[in-house]
């Protein structure tokens, strides 16, 4: 395990924790601040029990069932029960890195002292994530409303030694026998901590948190794929200059141009024309690019301002606060996030469309500026990269299915009490199917325009130096070339990997130095 610490207080957390824990295995640990916090609202929960009035989430039952008010010696057995019963999911298991975020989150709202767990419970849920224990946790019971219940809640059923874990090795097994083998005791859930573990955004935000570190190394690579499909399709470059975006001041635009106009320095390629015909303007994919790319950053940067804002919040039902009080509220719509989720959807689908267009542009020899039919060695003998463009529109056509809003939609539940639902856990697990496909486009478009850029160097044209330092890298990482047809999916594979594991970006920078 990774011996970075990851220490929770009572004022939220930050991205590059949620990551750290859940990419990185962190350890987890809880600040004094945060165990003072936690006995002292617990204080607070344990006085309101004491009282015969009833106190909703305290001595009632929950939801619908909320005017029921419950004695003393079935409290213990109504917290049980609302784990289990909300452990209802069905479909695939969620990804390790979505359930490790999952519950840090959830330890990190438990943390701030507003729910009224007790430490040990706190304690408990940061024992599990060091102990590299890992729920199971499936695809479907959340609506984003009421927190993410069913994910939430077989978390919560690990913490009380029951339902199925993954252990550090891999392997599911009871979660009773994981605990009992790294020493862990299962908590014995008091008055409102099964309501607490289970009211929450935490699944959502923590898909949010990963995207947008995905996406951020995306939209760069795609910046860099951009640039060297203009090169290979001989354009200007003279449309990325700075006064041009200064004009139409988007940060995200005026970051974009910078970026391919950095990879593009000193190229042989830019403004040379194939014929006597030179070309008033290129077209709108290869031109456009900063503006389309840049919209997408400038949604990334909102989309990060509303999970810090959630990153710093204690999303639960009630809460406990600094007076005294125990109060229902709705905090836990995840409306906020949802959106953004969706909006995140939009943009990656969008940047995968004007990449598709370009590898499309390289590939048809009566756009393509001089360039063989497909990129082919011997074309007829030879298809190229015709059934490479397929396969990226195949990822395009998904993509802008992954698009529609999730957030758009609600069903109501409940008997009609939650009857106005956010739908984010969806929208959050459409955008990482949508960030995985996206990696691909722009591997596809990667591994066109290299060979693009390789043919033109053939007949004397010289690519730029971060061109070139791009394909002698892919080149490295064995993806082949031009020549003769082959079997074509490894060499896709292998550029898919050399995007979705930073190296593309890194082969960049190696030359000019860190880009936006």
């Amino acid at each position: 395990m990774d011996m970075h610490t990851v220490v929770v207080g009572t004022s939220g957390t930050t991205a590059q924790d949620v990551i750290a824990v859940a990419r990185g295995n962190a350890r987890v640990e809880l600040s004094p601040a945060a165990l003072d916090a936690l006995a002292a609202a617990r204080e607070i929960v344990d006085a309101l029990a004491a009282k015969p009035e009833p106190v909703y989430g305290v001595s009632t039952g929950f939801g619908a069932l909320a005017s029921r008010h419950i004695g003393h010696d079935l409290r213990a057995q109504l917290q049980r029960n609302i784990v289990r019963s909300h452990a209802a999911g069905m479909g695939p298991r969620v990804e390790r890195e979505v359930v490790r975020a999952l519950m840090f989150l959830r330890l990190k709202t438990v943390a701030s002292g507003h729910t009224g767990v007790r430490p040990e419970v706190a304690l408990t849920m940061a024992d599990v994530l060091n102990a590299g224990i890992t729920p199971v946790v499936h695809e479907y019971g959340s609506l984003g409303c009421s927190g993410d219940l069913a994910p939430l809640s077989h978390c919560a059923l690990t913490l009380m030694g029951e339902g199925e874990a993954e252990g550090p090795d891999g392997t599911v097994r009871p979660a009773g026998e994981l605990l009992a083998a790294h020493g862990i005791t299962p908590v014995e859930l008091r008055e409102k901590e099964g309501l607490a573990l289970l009211n929450g955004t935490d699944g959502m935000l923590g898909m949010l948190v990963m995207a947008l570190a995905d996406l951020r190394r995306l939209y760069t690579s795609a910046d860099i794929t951009a640039a060297l499909s203009l090169e290979a399709l001989l354009g200007t470059d003279k449309v990325l200059a700075p006064e041009l975006h200064a004009i139409r001041p988007h940060p995200g635009q005026g970051a974009s141009a910078d970026n391919m106009l950095r990879v593009l320095a000193g190229s042989g390629l830019t403004g040379h024309h194939q014929d006597d015909a030179p070309r008033v303007q290129d077209a709108y994919s290869v031109r456009c690019a900063p503006q389309v790319n840049g919209a997408g950053r400038d949604t990334l940067d909102h989309a990060a301002t509303v999970a810090a804002r959630e990153l710093a919040a204690a999303v639960d039902n009630p809460v406990v606060l600094p007076d005294g009080r125990v109060e229902s509220n709705g905090n836990f719509h995840g409306a906020p996030v949802a959106y953004v989720l969706d909006f995140l959807a939009i943009v990656a689908a969008d940047l995968g469309s004007i990449a598709e267009r370009r590898t499309d542009r390289l590939l048809d020899k009566n756009r393509s500026h001089g360039l063989p039919p497909f990129l082919a060695d011997d074309a007829g003998v030879d298809s190229g990269l015709m059934i490479a463009q397929y396969t990226q529109a195949a990822l395009v056509s998904e993509m802008k299915r992954l698009a529609v809003p999730a957030s758009a939609d609600s069903i109501p539940s409940s008997a009609m009490q939650e009857d106005h639902v956010s739908m984010g856990w969806s929208a959050a697990r459409k955008l990482r199917t949508a960030v995985d496909n996206l990696t691909r486009i722009v591997a596809v478009e990667l591994y066109a325009a290299t060979r693009a850029v390789e043919l033109r160097a053939a007949v004397g044209l010289v690519p730029a130096p971060a061109s070139r330092a791009v394909v002698e890298a892919l080149r490295a990482a064995g993806v082949e070339g031009p020549g003769p047809d082959r079997f074509l999916a490894p060499d896709l594979a292998g550029a898919d990997a050399f995007v979705r594991s930073g190296r593309l970006v890194e082969a960049v920078e190696a030359v000019t130095g860190p880009l936006a």
